[in-house]
């Protein structure tokens, strides 16, 4: 049996949803896995066998602890078995759902010298409602440029599950 370690940043709780579906194949492989938020103080990466991180996106950005914790413990994300998964609303549109041509993923890997094994982008959640007035109105401009859903009453999960799955058996196999 595997010990495995999901580390995820989230911006509205939705990355975590997709790490729990992760979690759940994996586990249903009869593997062992621990699922932590990278706010987290308990994390020792050396104790896994596998080390999948997945971070939300937020104006274009990962949160910077997700740079911070991959700088931190570079040299053992390479000697382990690793992925890692991010979720944007960009990944909704067809030609923009793969880690060759999500733009948000291939910045962020032109910004850190770590190269994961395994690369995932999954769609992310449209909550208006849950959403600040800021927020909303800024994310409401967003996806008026780039022709997405502007209805502030929209809730819209743009993840494929079947992509998750296959992305949490690959994370098996490897």
């Amino acid at each position: 049996m595997e010990k495995i370690i999901i580390v995820y940043s989230t911006t509205d709780n939705y990355t975590i949803k997709i790490c729990n579906k992760i979690k759940d194949v994996i586990e249903q492989k009869s593997n062992s896995v621990t699922l932590l938020s990278i706010d987290s103080e308990k994390i020792n990466l050396n104790q896994f066998d596998k080390i999948i991180i997945g971070a939300s996106i937020r104006y274009g950005k990962h949160n910077k602890k997700v740079y911070e914790f991959i700088k931190k413990n570079q040299e053992i994300l390479e000697e382990k078995k690793n992925a890692f998964f991010s979720v944007n609303i960009v990944a909704r549109k067809p030609n923009k759902n793969t880690p060759e041509t999500n733009p948000y993923l291939v910045k962020f890997l032109k910004q850190i010298s770590w190269k994961p094994k395994n690369l995932a982008v999954f769609g992310g959640k449209l909550d208006y409602q849950k959403y600040g007035v800021f927020n909303r109105q800024m994310i409401r401009f967003i996806m008026w440029l780039t022709k997405g859903d502007t209805d502030p009453k929209s809730v819209i999960e743009y993840t494929n599950w079947d992509e998750v799955d296959s992305f949490a058996n690959l994370i098996c196999k490897m």
